[in-house]
């Protein structure tokens, strides 16, 4: 199955878009979700600062008290020429942005059935209560369903591996900044008005990969509303890998990112992670690893990277 999906709808019928600002008799509404640490709350603070300058009243309501990695985040951004509450009833939403797979499926309920368009991140995040065995390819309690089942039953939707694109401009950290120019296209306010916003609200020292993370998001939606999708990684997998095969697990840990949190050290099940005297996190039980990336994915600072490979088939 292709990986990157976009509207799948028949030929000729017009594509949903959300209500135009300057002819908005209701709010637009305009929901955003992922997890902690994915930057949720950035995207959503640039679509206010947008919708601000435009002479538009905002309302914001965000859940980020699960700042730390693995939480779930979601915000609602809703404005027009009054606003009167700060959050969007189910089903009323114009734009759904995902910033990870199983989120995007979780408030699918709120997104307008008969207009509404969905954008979401191929990205998965496994959250730990999911892993029933740690073990590699082990199967996840996890949503198992395809971007295309999915799409299928939106109005407008679009499926893209946000997080590869990121990394492939060298900062997966800015997957958030492609959503948001795939969020661009929904609604209408210049491009200069959003790089201006997102100049403003990301650090000085990200702002170039930001803004091409951002139009990189843009051209996306546009090839893709083409009828032209770029061809990108697939996302991976969460069907199991063939459990005939062994395995080799080695970690990757940037010493300079690594903030001595310790909560790798504690949390791993294993007990396989110590600090080192220079209190960085080290695999001081490499036999005793299993691979399944608890440490990754709870890892503020992104400083842990779990690699497996697979070695010759048991006898």
């Amino acid at each position: 199955m292709n990986p990157v999906e976009g509207a799948s709808k028949a030929e000729g019928r017009a594509q949903a878009r959300a209500p135009s600002p300057g002819a908005a008799q209701r709010p637009t509404n305009v929901l955003i979700v992922g997890v902690g640490g994915q930057g949720v709350i950035m995207v959503s603070k640039v679509l206010a600062l947008v919708c601000q300058r435009h002479g538009f009243e905002v309302k914001q309501s965000e859940v980020h008290g699960m700042a730390k990695r693995g939480g779930a985040v979601f915000s609602h951004v809703r404005f027009g020429e009054r606003v009167w509450s700060p959050t969007i009833p189910q089903g009323e939403a114009d734009v759904l942005v995902a910033l990870e797979w199983a989120e995007g499926l979780r408030w699918l309920p709120h997104l307008n059935a008969a207009t509404g368009i969905f954008v979401c991140d191929t990205k998965r995040i496994v959250p730990p209560f999911a892993c029933r065995n740690r073990g590699f390819g082990a199967a996840l309690a996890y949503s198992s369903e395809t971007p295309s089942e999915v799409l299928a039953h939106v109005a407008e939707g679009y499926a893209l591996d946000a997080t590869r694109l990121a990394t492939d401009l060298g900062n997966e950290r800015a997957a958030n900044t492609v959503l948001l120019g795939a969020l661009s296209c929904a609604l209408d306010f210049a491009d200069r008005d959003w790089e201006a916003a997102i100049a403003q609200s990301v650090p000085p020292e990200t702002v170039e990969i930001n803004l091409r993370a951002f139009r990189q998001g843009r051209q996306w939606i546009e090839r893709s509303r083409g009828g032209e999708p770029p061809v990108v990684e697939a996302a991976e997998p969460i069907a199991p890998r063939p459990r005939a095969l062994d395995y080799a697990v080695e970690l990757q840990i940037e010493r300079a990112w690594c903030k001595s949190c310790d909560i790798c050290v504690k949390l791993c099940p294993e007990r396989c992670l110590a600090l080192d005297a220079d209190l960085i996190a080290l695999l001081a039980r490499p036999e005793a690893c299993t691979g399944c990336r608890l440490c990754e994915w709870l890892c503020p600072d992104f400083a842990i990277r779990v690699h497996t490979r697979a070695k010759e088939a048991r006898a």
